[in-house]
């Protein structure tokens, strides 16, 4: 089964994390994910760059139209994500939970699947 790790970000709290700690943490990051790539279990992961710099995509009328930015002043936000192969809930909570970003972040895991294969 495929997984998805959504990575929720406190918005306040991880503007305060200072450059050197940010570096340190992606360093263990980027050890963590070779280990997990090499056992087969992480299939992809991605840093997302801050809300700011979204557009949103929305159609009204008809016509799409874009949207800079969030909307709101947003407590947490997205900060990336991973998907992983692991054989149930237990067994992707269990690889989850070795993530140094956890020490930043919550992460959110959720059951995925391919529409063009269905469930």
């Amino acid at each position: 089964m495929k997984f998805l790790g959504q990575v929720w970000l406190d918005t306040e709290k991880s503007s305060r994390v200072s450059e050197e700690e940010w570096a340190e943490v992606t360093q263990e990051c980027i050890v963590s994910d070779d280990r997990w790539r090499d056992s087969g279990h992480l299939l992809s992961a991605l840093a997302l760059y801050e809300p700011e710099r979204a557009v949103t995509l929305r159609v009204r009328n008809g016509a799409v139209g874009a949207t800079d930015g969030p909307f709101a002043e947003i407590k947490e936000h997205l900060g990336g994500f991973v998907v992983i192969e692991a054989g149930d809930m237990e067994e992707a909570k269990a690889i989850v939970s070795t993530f140094p970003i956890l020490k930043y972040a919550s992460i959110e895991i959720r059951p995925a699947y391919s529409i063009k294969d269905g469930r």
